[in-house]
């Protein structure tokens, strides 16, 4: 996934572009990166954070690096922020998101005389040089950030740092939030409104879909008007968005107690406790717990010092070994016990079934699990959650492959939450992870806890529509 950070003011910015920087390290995998101006001459740092905290590549560098414009970003894979020299002028660019049709755009450019790419490992385009690619190909800044916008598919949400100030946009259907904030000494943007609090800042604005700002010490700017079609990712509050942050002035951790009371409405299912996958699903299970009257425990706690989150490592064997050391079980909260695990979604399933194995392994007698979203059948086109994953992989689509054998399936009837199907779907995954019951959240259920209207929101992991 990735997100960025970037901060103009009228004094040294770098210990708050230092710090709101890191506040997005949960949305990213691969490299870390900074980039600071000051008196016309850019400073860069990027690093591997595949293995490491990013504040503690950073450490150094944050030393020498001065100036009163910045921006810093957490990325998937590539490396950033790419500095670029063009006829606009000098500047440092930062992208998150997903060009799918990179290749094509590649191709066109290389019909035109003196354009060329750095390759990364793989063969492979750095996205951010060829969103930088596009937008040179315009006369002005957010000219070619509105080119950029009109050619792709995917999403991809911009920040430049320029002599001007920050150009700052976001994708073109608002699949991922930019917010604006202001503080005593300027503004700063970010994807996580979380980092603005203990920096000083209070969220202004959260840019529209396609809409382009420049930022200033004094002020914001608009270039590029918002469109009118919203598309966010409504994932943001049930997974991969920080607790502390809001979007569109919804707040995820208080969306996801919703969310959890929305699971234990006309559930009768009789347990002693219930408990959250941690970290997300934690507050979906306070939030059942409340709405249930249920004890809320911890049967097996996270042990967070030194190991990373599990989607981070990038090889299957190193992700599961991540999984297991992370979680400690306790015997006392287990044995004998009916539990009821809230998590936020079941991607593939394997992590969560060797979990709770564990968990039975040590002395529970039901495990009852209920994810706060519909089963995803679908993977996501136009956010980069995961380079490598196939929608085959999804336990959903594995089920619908057993239970279809050799024939070509019909999604959509499996997705339909009235029919046999979804009920056959739905009983196989259960009895492949070993649960005593298995109910998803209905998508009715999911967007009013939510609280956005349903056609602003993207659904299209759980529905195929966008």
């Amino acid at each position: 996934m990735g997100g960025f950070f970037g901060v103009v003011s009228k004094k040294d910015c770098v210990p708050k572009l230092f710090y709101g920087t890191d506040y997005h390290s949960h949305l990213g995998t691969r490299r870390g990166g900074l980039a600071t101006l000051d008196k016309g001459r850019f400073t860069r740092f990027i690093h591997d954070i595949t293995n490491a905290q990013f504040r503690s590549k950073f450490e150094d560098d944050i030393l020498r690096m001065k100036g009163m414009t910045g921006i810093g970003v957490i990325s998937d894979y590539e490396d950033q922020p790419l500095i670029i020299g063009s006829h606009l002028g000098r500047y440092a660019i930062a992208t998150v998101g997903v060009v799918k049709n990179e290749n094509i755009l590649a191709k066109k450019a290389f019909g035109k005389r003196g354009i060329h790419f750095s390759e990364m490992s793989g063969n492979e385009i750095n996205p951010t040089e060829l969103i930088a690619m596009l937008i040179n190909q315009e006369e002005s800044f957010e000219a070619g950030i509105k080119n950029v916008q009109e050619q792709i598919e995917g999403s991809c949400s911009i920040l430049l740092l320029t002599e001007e100030g920050i150009y700052a946009s976001r994708d073109r259907l608002g699949r991922t939030p930019v917010i604006i904030g202001k503080g005593p000494e300027g503004y700063a943007v970010t994807m996580e409104s979380c980092a603005f609090p203990n920096l000083g800042y209070t969220a202004e604005k959260d840019l529209g879909p396609g809409e382009t700002v420049l930022l200033t010490p004094e002020g914001i700017e608009q270039k590029n008007p918002p469109g009118s079609q919203m598309q966010i990712c409504s994932f943001l509050w049930i997974y991969y968005g920080y607790p502390a942050s809001s979007y569109e002035g919804i707040n995820v951790e208080a969306a996801r107690y919703r969310c959890g009371a929305a699971l234990a409405e006309d559930d009768n299912v009789e347990v002693d406790y219930v408990s959250g996958i941690p970290d997300s699903g934690v507050a979906h299970a306070l939030g059942y717990a409340a709405k249930a009257n249920i004890k809320y425990c911890r049967p097996f706690v996270k042990y967070t010092p030194t190991w990373p989150r599990s989607f981070m490592p990038q090889q299957q064997k190193t992700r599961d070994l991540v999984a297991k050391m992370k979680l400690i079980p306790i015997r006392e909260l287990t044995e004998g016990r009916r539990l009821l695990f809230c998590e936020d979604s079941i991607v593939r399933g394997t992590q969560l079934k060797d979990t709770l194995q564990r968990i039975y392994d040590y002395g529970a007698c039901e495990i009852h699990m209920r994810p706060a979203c519909p089963p995803l059948a679908y993977g996501c086109k136009f956010l980069n959650f995961s380079r490598s994953r196939s929608e085959l992989d999804l336990a959903a689509r594995k089920a619908i492959s057993e239970l279809e054998g050799q024939k070509e399936a019909n999604i959509e009837e499996y997705v339909d939450e009235s029919s046999d199907k979804y009920n056959a779907m739905v009983t196989r995954i259960g009895k492949k992870m070993g649960l005593t019951t298995l109910r998803y959240q209905k998508l009715d259920n999911m967007i009013r806890a939510i609280r956005m209207p349903k056609e602003k929101l993207c659904t299209f992991c759980w529905t195929g529509k966008g």
